[in-house]
């Protein structure tokens, strides 16, 4: 580009004031492509305007998941959880992002135990003392999408078992981000959250993982919670993606409900627990966005 255009990231400012030194920096890089290292597409990077909508998205997301902190406890069925999150939802002018996502049912996915991922709300599902619960929300503001889970203990007890996998699924989930660093790799992520795993005996799922989130509800980069560092999609400041790892007591083996087409359970039957957060790389780590 001329310099003086206007920059190809739609912020409105020249050229030579905004991606200039980026679009620099970013042809001087060498990639190995044996190691699957490569440049990320311009569309993936976000401009001040975008990454404020996506975070005031994640402030309603957020206010949603701190609602379910105070409506979880042992005899709720997990129908009032979607219904309330879908009101606050909409009384704050959003919409939630779940719902007919591919025909998805539901608001929002609510997974219990050995469900890994998209349990379906339902009125007969009642949530029982030393559960241990999942809530993912993804939240739609003015066009923008935020997306972040947290785990809950019904009832604040369970087994130590379970309580350990509890928190060290969100240790890997903070290492992976703390792992996601500008002009660093995709693959530093997952072999954070990966060491840490298999450091406290669990395994991870590798048949799901995080994305990249803000203008639609999935892009890419795909982001595996397994890897190696120095491997993967460059990431740079203005990407923003979800760190999410899926984490089982168990074997990594998942299957899908052959009835609801959407309910993901361990294999084995084992316990399974997941943490997620929106962030976004900026030029010196990482912004939370959605929590």
């Amino acid at each position: 580009m001329m310099r003086n255009e206007l920059c190809w990231c739609g912020s409105g400012k020249k050229y030579k004031k905004c991606h200039a030194d980026f679009d620099e920096r970013l042809s001087e890089m060498k990639f190995d492509f044996m190691r699957g290292q490569v440049r990320p597409p311009k569309k993936l990077i976000n401009n001040a305007e975008d990454i404020a909508k996506v975070r005031a998205s994640g402030v309603v997301n957020d206010g949603t998941l701190d609602l379910m902190a105070e409506l979880v406890r042992p005899g709720i069925d997990t129908e009032s959880l979607d219904a309330a999150a879908a009101e606050y939802i909409r009384s704050h002018g959003g919409i939630p992002a779940c719902l007919h996502y591919e025909g998805y049912p539901k608001n929002v996915c609510i997974s219990i135990n050995d469900v890994v991922c998209h349990g379906i709300p339902s009125k007969q599902t009642i949530l029982k003392e030393g559960d241990i619960v999942n809530i993912d929300i993804t939240t739609i503001l003015d066009g923008y999408y935020a997306d972040a889970s947290r785990m809950f203990i019904v009832g604040g007890h369970t087994t130590p078992e379970a309580e350990k996998l509890v928190r060290v699924t969100r240790e890997c989930m903070e290492r992976g981000i703390e792992a996601a660093r500008p002009w660093h790799f995709l693959g530093d992520i997952g072999a954070a959250c990966s060491a840490h795993a298999r450091e406290n005996g669990y395994s991870v799922v590798t048949a799901l993982g995080g994305h990249g989130v803000g203008k639609d509800f999935h892009l890419e980069p795909f982001v595996p919670h397994t890897g190696k560092k120095d491997t993967g999609m460059l990431l740079v400041p203005g990407m923003i993606l979800t760190v999410e790892p899926m984490i089982n007591a168990g074997k990594s083996a998942v299957v899908t409900d052959r009835k609801d087409g959407w309910t993901v359970r361990t294999k084995d039957k084992t316990l399974s627990a997941q943490w997620e957060k929106t962030i976004l790389i900026t030029e010196t780590g990482t912004e939370v966005l959605s929590s």
